[in-house]
Parts: structure tokens; C-alpha cells; sequence
């Protein structure tokens, strides 16, 4: 919790900083107003607003049976009371998990995704959403990209406010609302970045304990970032730290690639094959690790 209040104390600073700046006194008091009424709605609503960003709908289990079986028997594993489900259309294969606690989750599955991955690799994917939820991952996350959207939106505000001539009336400082503009989403993104990338990590490595097969969720991760570059995504870039993998890796160009919310997908598999294969190192053939209560071994490295 002390990173969820971190956060929203953290939102309530930038916009008051953005109120002064943009309109004195009067807005910093009316954006401190906004900033109490934002974290009520982002700690209450904020996986609604996710679930709007990817157009997902809810779905029951007369509509997705097979999948919400899936999630069902590994929930059980992972010790978790059952998530709702819902599907966006979006065609790229990706996934996430929000909801403010476990009692309250919600995993999402693109379209893309439930036609892209075999069973195994899609097991492996539910396994690290379910990660998230029993990490209380989401709500930090959620929130995050909640704050990185407001901050986009303060930052648009400033922009247009110098090009069309606003501001203070007591003593503008366009310099200063100009820093504001690209400094602040600046700083949401790298907030989001040191979130996400850890989150990342322990999340793989739970999701592999969970299924007993680190390389299943490995094989995902590498079908999913090549099918991240070939087809886009439309969501607001404030809910890509979300997803289990970057949407906008097709888009990543020079200085951009250097403020990605994900890890590179390279060394989230390169974690998981050490997970599954301990001793790789000196003896390639090292039995991967048990399934979490028994039953059968996983295979050789499929990936």
C-alpha cells in the first residue's frame, strides 16, 4: 500500500505544480481539488478505465468456456479466489491483469492472443497474470498508467495553452510551463518503467512456479513480441505498462527503446530458461523444475 499512497501523493503534486503553472493560485487550488477526486476514481474505478483504454468487455463462462476453465484449474494452484475474465478484440496477441485486490481482479486476453498461442504457451500467460494478482501487482500498475494518462493530458493542456497564447494573467513563465510540458510525462514514464520492469520479472518467475513449466511462459513471450512488431495495437500508450508484453515494439526506434515500461524480452526468457534449468550452465540436460503438485514433468525446452 505505501507505494499505491507513494503514487497518488505523487499525482497530487503534479497537478497542483501544473495548476500553479498554468493558472496561479486559483488552479492550484482547483487541480487540488481534481487530484482528490482523480484517486477516489483511479483506486475505485481504475480497472474500468484499463478495461476501456483496450475496448474489453467482461465475458462469462458460457461465452469463453474452454478459457475460463483454464484460468479456473491455475487460480486454484496459485491459491486464489476466481478472477472475472474479459476478451478485447484487439488482434495483437497480449494480455493483462488490473483490479485493486485479489477479491477484485480482472485477467484480460486480447483476441490475438487466444487464436496465437498453443496451450501450453497460453497456460504459461494466464500463470503470470495470476502472478500480478497474487503479487498485488495491479493496483500500483493501474494506477500508474491512470497517472501517466493524466500527466499526458496536464502536458497537452500546457502545450496548447503556450501555442494559443494562455497562461497566468500574473506573470506568465512560458519557460516554465514549457519544462513542465515534456519533463512531467517524462518522469510518469520512467515511474512506469521502474514499476513494470521489476513487476515483470517476479511475475515470470511465479507464473513458471505456478505451472511447473518456466519454458512454456518463455515460448509465449517470444511469440508475442514478434507478433507485438507485426501488428499494432490501438490503445492509449498510458495502459502499455500493462500488458505482458510491450504493444508498441514495432514502434521502437532509437532513443525511444530506451524508455520502454518492459524488459527486454531476451532476458525475461533467459531468466526463465535458468529457472527451469538450473545447472544449464555446466550440464545442459538438467531436469527442469516439478509441476506445483505434482503430475507429469514438462517437456524438453520447446521454445
Amino acid at each position: 500500500m505505501f507505494r499505491v499512497f507513494g503514487l497518488m501523493l505523487g499525482l497530487t503534486v503534479v497537478l497542483v505544480l501544473a495548476g500553479g503553472a498554468l493558472f496561479g493560485q486559483q488552479g492550484a487550488v482547483m487541480f487540488l481539488v481534481l487530484s482528490a477526486v482523480m484517486n477516489f476514481g483511479m483506486y475505485w474505478f481504475s480497472d474500468r478505465m484499463v478495461l476501456r483504454m483496450y475496448r474489453a468487455q467482461i465475458v462469462d463462462r458460457s461465452q469463453a468456456p474452454e478459457l475460463y476453465d483454464r484460468v479456473d484449474r491455475l487460480r486454484r494452484r496459485a491459491g486464489l479466489p476466481a478472477p472475472v475474465v474479459a476478451i478485447s478484440p484487439q488482434p495483437q496477441p497480449n494480455a493483462f491483469a488490473t483490479g485493486r485486490d485479489s477479491a477484485h481482479a480482472v485477467v484480460c486476453f486480447t483476441q490475438g492472443i487466444l487464436r496465437a498461442l498453443p496451450p501450453r504457451e497460453l497456460d504459461g500467460v494466464i500463470a503470470h497474470e495470476l502472478a500480478h494478482i497474487k503479487h498485488r501487482h495491479m493496483l500500483v500498475g493501474t494506477i500508474a498508467a491512470t497517472m501517466a494518462g493524466t500527466i499526458a493530458m496536464i502536458a497537452s493542456i500546457a502545450r496548447w495553452g503556450l501555442i494559443f497564447g494562455g497562461g497566468r494573467d500574473d506573470g506568465d513563465n512560458p519557460l516554465g510551463v514549457l519544462v513542465m510540458a515534456i519533463v512531467a510525462p517524462l518522469a510518469a514514464v520512467i515511474i512506469q518503467m521502474a514499476i513494470s520492469r521489476r513487476n515483470e520479472f517476479q511475475a515470470d518467475r511465479t507464473g513458471g512456479e505456478i505451472t511447473g513449466d518456466p519454458m512454456g511462459l518463455a515460448g509465449a513471450l517470444k511469440r508475442l513480441e514478434s507478433g507485438a512488431r507485426r501488428i499494432p495495437m490501438d490503445v492509449n500508450p498510458a495502459g502499455a505498462s500493462l500488458a505482458i508484453v510491450n504493444p508498441f515494439a514495432g514502434r521502437r526506434r532509437g532513443l525511444t527503446s530506451l524508455f520502454t515500461t518492459h524488459p527486454p524480452t531476451e532476458e525475461r526468457v533467459a531468466a526463465l530458461r535458468a529457472q527451469a534449468y538450473p545447472s544449464a550452465s555446466t550440464q545442459r540436460t538438467t531436469r527442469p523444475l516439478s509441476r506445483i503438485g505434482g503430475g507429469k514433468r514438462p517437456s524438453a525446452d520447446q521454445s
